[in-house]
């Protein structure tokens, strides 16, 4: 417990956790302006129009009310993750960057209860970020959903899984972000370097997955449950939509990258030099 109070010690002491939570507000804002804007725009009859009948049945039960409302309550969670996942990153890399590590592996010889803690602690980061948007989501999604002649929909049960399976992608994308920042010391490579394969890989992929789904069929389709980015959005959805994998099988990759992650970084912080 010591361990991980130091750990959110160090977390506070410094200005990236607020900087980077500003960033992440002023994004929040902005997805949730999207995606009202989006829902408004995927209502309409015309946006089914040159789609297949495969896409055209995604988008019709995306845009039942329960999937409208679950999308909308869980805004922010593109670019929230994002930033837990450079943060919780930074959590290790600092140490190198400050050349703090070899005094803390002295004061703490064992390296894996150093590793648990910032595990501990980046993942409570993460909850935390996802606290507040979720605060402020079901503050102001009600508003929207009202102005899209839905009704709240906060008495479906799908909306409180997924508010919850969201919790579990903000956590599991903390640990992701130790993980990696074991495996990449640097904090400017590590920040550049988790943002651009983030953004580009969760780009490239729907671009890939949307033009060759129909060609190459279900099977194809349901690969994108193994792109993380992708995963995490498939855990929020309110019911299972069509040509995608049942939500917990989205849980299911995440926690195994996260749990790979976990235990890399711990297997090679307990055997590299830290010097």
């Amino acid at each position: 417990m010591n361990l991980v109070k130091s750990e959110l010690f160090k977390i506070r002491s410094t200005s990236t956790w607020w900087i980077l939570g500003l960033v992440t507000f002023v994004l929040w804002a902005l997805t949730l302006l999207i995606n009202w804007a989006g829902s408004s725009i995927n209502s309409s009859p015309e946006s089914t129009e040159g789609l297949t009948a495969e896409q055209a049945e995604q988008v019709r039960v995306a845009n039942e009310a329960v999937n409208v409302a679950s999308n909308l309550y869980t805004s922010g969670q593109f670019f929230g993750v994002l930033m837990v996942m450079l943060l919780a990153a930074i959590v290790v890399t600092n140490e190198f960057f400050h050349q703090t590590a070899t005094t803390t592996f002295l004061v703490t010889p064992r390296r894996q209860s150093v590793v648990l803690a910032k595990l501990i602690a980046s993942t409570l980061l993460g909850l935390t970020f996802w606290l507040i948007t979720t605060v402020l989501n079901l503050i102001f999604v009600p508003f929207i959903l009202d102005a899209l002649n839905v009704g709240s929909q906060l008495g479906e049960p799908a909306i409180w899984r997924a508010l919850g399976l969201n919790a579990l992608a903000y956590a599991l994308w903390a640990i992701l972000g130790v993980g990696a920042g074991v495996l990449i010391r640097s904090q400017i490579a590590a920040t550049i370097t988790l943002s651009t394969v983030y953004v580009i890989g969760y780009f490239g992929a729907t671009t890939i997955f949307f033009i060759l789904g129909p060609r190459l069929g279900d099977w194809f389709s349901k690969l994108q449950v193994l792109v993380p980015p992708l995963a995490s959005q498939l855990m929020v959805s309110g019911t299972e939509l069509p040509g995608n994998p049942p939500r917990w099988v989205g849980a299911v990759v995440l926690i195994g990258y996260a749990v790979v992650a976990g235990g890399l970084g711990t297997w090679l912080m307990k055997r590299r030099d830290i010097a």
